[in-house]
Formats: structure tokens, sequence, C-alpha cells
């Protein structure tokens, strides 16, 4: 019998005044679990910015958070430039105020053998994932220190962060440097009053995603709930409650964590297996590997 489904959507855990006149920035946060956190926020009732060089997620974001009771802005930046990060910065505070929380969700991944993987493709992932994680948190916090009041820094990473993710060793090594960088700011800015977690989601499948959870996306949620121990995959909602305990007064004393949310499912790796090995290139090849989780 699989875990329990989750309360419906709507649901929360925590008051629903929680985030009153907090500012929330979530970066990439026009689609899937992004979109999902910046919801949660909104439906809480902070003010929620959504940074993202799509202007059709751009819209996509403000429309999910002014349906969820919140007020929206967005702002285009790509986050490997620090300069574009100080101007996003500047342009949300605007027009909504102070920034208190930062959602660093914004990623990039694709399978490559790494044999055949170009400096370039190596870069567009790192440079997004890591660098972007880095600029986003330091420009926070300068502020955040400036004006003498803490905040709360959330990264999503993921649990190959631990294992190793054949077939996409650059977002996988740029997660594991996520994963540290959450440790180290944690140590370092909690004297700020600023507390920098993580947390590490699973199989959420949404349309959003790349062609893999496109077409037959039921079938294949389907067929992933079989591979996880909790007998289903995750649902978006679970990652927005999440993320708003994470960040809330409720978690105060929590800080340098990574939070798992994946049924079990990454422990299964060390559990007993009787599959046949395949390399990674011949599983590419066939496309049975794509950017999602592995």
């Amino acid at each position: 019998m699989p875990i329990l489904e989750p309360p419906p959507l709507g649901a929360s855990a925590l008051p629903p005044a929680t985030y009153a006149d907090h500012v929330v920035l979530v970066t990439g946060g026009g689609t899937g679990i992004g979109k999902a956190i910046a919801i949660e926020f909104a439906r809480l009732g902070a003010a929620v910015a959504i940074v993202s060089r799509d202007p059709e997620h751009q819209r996509a974001g403000i429309a999910a958070v002014e349906e969820a009771g919140g007020k929206g802005f967005a702002v285009s930046a790509d986050i490997r430039h620090a300069d574009q990060i100080a101007t996003a910065f500047d342009a949300v505070e605007a027009h909504l105020g102070p920034i208190d929380i930062l959602v660093n969700n914004a990623a990039g991944n694709f399978a490559v053998p790494a044999e055949l993987m170009s400096p370039n493709a190596w870069r567009a992932v790192t440079q997004i994932v890591l660098d972007g994680t880095f600029f986003c948190s330091a420009e926070f916090a300068r502020r955040r220190i400036a004006c003498g009041h803490g905040g709360s820094i959330l990264n999503i990473v993921a649990t190959y962060a631990w294992t190793g993710g054949p077939g996409a060793s650059h977002s996988a090594a740029a997660k594991a440097g996520v994963i540290n960088l959450t440790q180290s700011l944690s140590v370092e800015w909690a004297p700020d009053g600023i507390r920098v977690n993580a947390i590490a989601p699973g199989v959420f499948p949404h349309s959003d995603q790349d062609a893999h959870w496109g077409e037959g996306r039921q079938a294949q949620a389907s067929q992933r709930s079989s591979s996880v121990p909790a007998g289903r995959v995750g649902q978006l909602r679970e990652m927005g409650w999440a993320a708003t305990f994470l960040c809330s007064p409720f978690a105060a004393y929590i800080t340098g964590h990574t939070l798992v949310v994946d049924g079990a499912n990454w422990l299964r790796r060390y559990g007993f297996s009787t599959q046949k090995f395949r390399p990674i290139r011949e599983l590419v090849a066939e496309g049975r590997v794509t950017g999602g989780p592995i």
C-alpha cells in the first residue's frame, strides 16, 4: 500500500497570514517546482517576485501567484551575471519592498555522457546552478546585513549530489557544490540572522517538464510510482509546503540543513538491487535518460 496522498491543494499547516508583509524572490519561479513554491508563499500572504529569462514563464508565474491571492512581480535576469542580479533585486524592491526570503530554484540539466560533454555544455549547467545560486545569495545577504535584518535562503538541490549522477555529471557536481555552499553560508550568516537551507526533491512530474514527462505524463508517473518505496510520485504542493515551512518562524532553529522530499527513493540505491548494470551512454542513446530526476 503506498504512502497516503497529501491533503488537497489549498491546505496548509501554517497560519494563513504567516508571510504577510514578506517579499519572496523565486528564481525560475514560472514553471514546475519553482511555481509551486511561489504559489504556496502567495497563499500564505507573501508578495512574490519571479525571476526568469523567459517572458512566458514570467507571465505564468505572476498569474499563478495572483490566482493564489498574492501580489506578483516578474523581472528578467540571467543569474550567471552578478550585475543582472543586482539590477533585478533593485527592480523587485522598488515594486514590492525589501526581499527577505530567497528561493534559489533556477537550474539547467540535460543528459550527456561525460566524455562527450563540451566545455560550453559543462558551463551552461554549472554556471546557472552553482554560480547563480552563490551570486543571488551573496546579493541577498549584502542587503539584509546592510539593513540590519535577517532573512531566509532556500536552495533547491538534488539527491544525486550525494550519489553522483551518471549522464548528468555537470548537474550532480553543481548540486553537490550548492549543498556544501548551503552549509558554509549557514555558519557565516547565522550571526546576521540569515538562515540557509536546502530541499532535495524526488520525482515530481509536471506538465512543464521536458518531453520525458510531456506526452503520456500520467502513464510515466504511474510507472515511476512503482520504483519509489513510498509507492507514489510527489505532488507539487508538497514541495510548496516543505519550502514554506523551512523559511517560516516555525523553523527558526533550522539552518544548514538539506531536507529530502522523495518518499525514501534515494535510499533504495543502497538496498537490494538485481537490475543489470548498463553504461550510461547506452541509456542516453536510447533516450531512456533525460534531464529529469535519476
